[in-house]
C-alpha cells in the first residue's frame, strides 16, 4: 500500500491564492483555498492508503478530516520541501498539491502499481502528482520549482534516474480566477465549485 501525501498551506488571507487577488479579496481567495484543500483531503481520504499524510505551513483547522498525520513543512525552496515529504516515508509514496480541487480518489488508486514513479502534468508546466515506489529525495533537490520548466526538468529527472513512470491524466492547477472558472466546471460537485458560485466575480480575457 502507498502513504499519500498531500502538500499544503493553511488556507489564511494573504498567504494563499495570490493571483486570485483581485478580482477576489484575500479573505474570499483564502475561502477558495480552504475549499479546494477540503476536496483535495476528501479524495485521499476516499482512495486505498497505508498511511495518509498534511505536509503542512501553518497550523491544522476545521477542513481536515480524521485519519491523517499532520507534519510540518520543512523550510527552503518547494524542491527541499518536497524531498523532506517523501524523506518522511518509508515504502511507495504519492504526492500531490491543494491546487487541484478536481482530483478524484480513482487517479490516486493504484497510480504505482507496476511502477518505479507516476507523474500527473499540471497545465501550467508543472506538476500536480509525483510518486516514487522507492522515495529519494535526491530526484526533488534542485529541481526549479514554480516555473513553466519544472513539470519537464522533473520528468527529466525521473527518465535520468532509469526510472519506469507511469504519466498520469493533465490537470489545471488553480491560480487565476480563468482557472478557478475552468476547474470548477469539471467538478461542478465540489466544494470549490460551491464557493465559487457563492464569490463569482466576472473574468474578463
Amino acid at each position: 500500500m502507498t502513504t499519500l501525501l498531500v502538500i499544503a498551506k493553511e488556507p489564511r488571507p494573504g498567504r494563499v491564492k495570490t493571483r486570485l487577488t483581485p478580482p477576489y479579496t484575500p479573505e474570499e481567495a483564502a475561502r477558495l483555498a480552504a475549499a479546494a484543500l477540503a476536496d483535495t483531503l476528501a479524495a485521499v481520504a476516499a482512495a486505498p492508503a497505508s498511511r495518509r499524510v498534511l505536509v503542512l505551513d501553518g497550523a491544522p483547522g476545521p477542513w481536515l478530516p480524521p485519519g491523517f498525520d499532520v507534519l510540518p513543512q520543512c523550510g527552503g525552496g518547494l524542491d527541499a520541501r518536497l524531498a523532506a515529504a517523501f524523506a518522511a516515508c518509508e515504502g511507495p509514496a504519492l504526492l500531490i498539491g491543494m491546487d487541484t480541487p478536481q482530483v478524484a480518489p480513482e487517479l490516486l488508486a493504484g497510480a504505482l502499481d507496476g511502477h518505479d514513479a507516476c507523474f500527473g502534468p499540471a497545465e501550467d508546466g508543472g506538476f500536480w502528482a509525483l510518486g516514487l515506489a522507492a522515495p529519494d529525495p535526491a530526484l526533488l533537490r534542485g529541481v526549479p520549482m514554480s516555473t513553466p520548466a519544472t513539470g519537464a526538468a522533473q520528468r527529466a529527472r525521473l527518465a535520468a534516474a532509469g526510472l519506469r513512470v507511469r504519466e498520469l491524466p493533465l490537470l489545471r492547477d488553480v491560480d487565476t480566477a480563468e482557472d478557478a472558472e475552468a476547474v470548477a466546471r469539471q467538478a461542478p460537485e465540489s466544494r470549490f465549485a460551491a464557493e465559487l458560485a457563492l464569490l463569482r466575480r466576472p473574468v474578463h480575457p
